[in-house]
């Protein structure tokens, strides 16, 4: 008893690793400590998605860096889809053949049988043309009646 009060009476001042802080530090929420889920908490086994601040890359990314950037260049003049046919380039192209869409597909006025097409006024008409099943302006009309042509 007397060797048991002795020691108590030594060790009555503190020491570093009896002192305690006042403020108790947050308890850090870390997977695995009891409820329903266990040991990896729905984790899984080992592995990316296992790991804290896993992120996978998008596929559609991957993909999109895959495909080549377009280049070049973008205002191209677009076609608007009539074909204009003037009456100088009749004069020196047909004879005395009738006007129509097969011979201006043949001359190469025409890139197929049902491209919109228009005869406009713009040349000297001498031939007497006979023009059938196509549209016309009214000054080219004029014109090609004027020189002993038809039009139907």
């Amino acid at each position: 008893m007397l060797r048991l009060g002795l020691v108590n009476l030594i060790n009555i001042g503190m020491q570093l690793h009896e002192l305690r802080s006042k403020l108790k530090r947050p308890k850090i929420k870390r997977i695995g400590r009891g409820g329903k889920r266990g040991t990896t908490s729905g984790k899984g086994q080992k592995g990316q998605k296992a790991r804290a601040g896993h992120k996978i890359r998008p596929a559609e990314r991957d993909l999109l860096s895959r495909l080549p950037k377009l280049r070049g260049v973008k205002n191209r003049p677009h076609h608007d889809g009539v074909f204009v046919v003037k009456t100088g380039q009749m004069e020196r192209i047909f004879g005395d053949k009738p006007v129509s869409r097969g011979t201006l597909l043949q001359a190469g006025f025409i890139r197929r049988f049902n491209d919109k097409v228009k005869i406009l006024d713009q040349g000297e008409v001498k031939k007497a043309f006979a023009i059938e099943g196509l549209p016309i302006s009214a000054k080219a009309k004029a014109r090609i009646e004027k020189a002993g042509g038809t039009v139907k």
